[in-house]
């Protein structure tokens, strides 16, 4: 075991002669600009291509509206008769009795 541990530690040593800090950070430098400049590259393209009206991906094909008219309908008839009971209450057609008085 302590050898093994000691080869790996020769090996990190001989590596560890050739590292050179300034070429490493110029080698991340080189790198993130480019990834960066990816990224705002594939950026204006799928902002040019939506604000054109195009779809990025695959088409949406036409697909069965998810509410139909019928039960649509009924939604509002059942809003329309609420607010016909409020204004019921509003206009003193209907009258409400206070027990405490």
């Amino acid at each position: 075991m302590k050898q093994r541990l000691r080869s790996f530690f020769a090996r990190f040593k001989k590596r560890s002669a050739s590292l050179d800090p300034a070429r490493d950070w110029l080698v991340l430098l080189i790198a993130s600009m480019l990834a960066l400049s990816c990224i705002i590259i594939w950026n204006a393209w799928a902002f040019g291509t939506v604000a054109n009206g195009g779809v990025i991906g695959t088409a949406a094909t036409s697909t069965k509206p998810v509410f139909d008219q019928a039960s649509l309908d009924a939604v509002h008839a059942i809003f329309a008769n609420r607010a016909a009971e409020q204004g019921k209450y509003v206009t003193g057609a209907y009258r409400y009795a206070d027990p405490s008085h």
